[in-house]
């Protein structure tokens, strides 16, 4: 299937969120920060089929990381996930290069079916 970078600072929701799309026969690398993330994705040369990141994170959050991960990835595909109103608001912003945005709490079949559909639409 697909290669995926989870990232989340929460380890109990990053594994949880791996191995629910592991379960879908997705290739799941994790990172705990957007810092993280960039150094990943920098070092495997943005060959992700999915970025799906957390938005409020320490030291690089989500829309950071996003924008520089877009930036070195224009053909990237970039999934975020948040809890937080003022969160999705910034997310609205990066309409252009953010393809969903899933708002906490989900729940793993929402998140799969999601992931499926932005990956769907992201190669067709």
């Amino acid at each position: 299937m697909s290669r995926i970078l989870v990232v989340d600072d929460e380890e109990s929701l990053r594994a949880l969120v791996a191995r629910g799309l592991t379960m879908d026969g997705h290739d799941c690398l994790t990172a705990a920060d957007g810092a993280e993330a960039l150094d990943i994705l920098i070092a495997e040369q943005g060959r992700f089929d999915l970025l799906l990141t957390d938005i409020r994170m320490p030291l690089m959050d989500g829309i950071a990381l996003a924008l520089a991960a877009k930036q070195a990835f224009p053909d990237l595909t970039i999934m975020l996930m948040t809890g937080y109103a003022e969160q999705r608001e910034r997310a609205k912003s990066l309409e252009t290069i953010v393809s969903e945005v899933m708002i906490k709490p989900f729940t793993i079949a929402d998140l799969r079916a999601t992931v499926l559909k932005v990956i769907e639409r992201s190669i067709g």
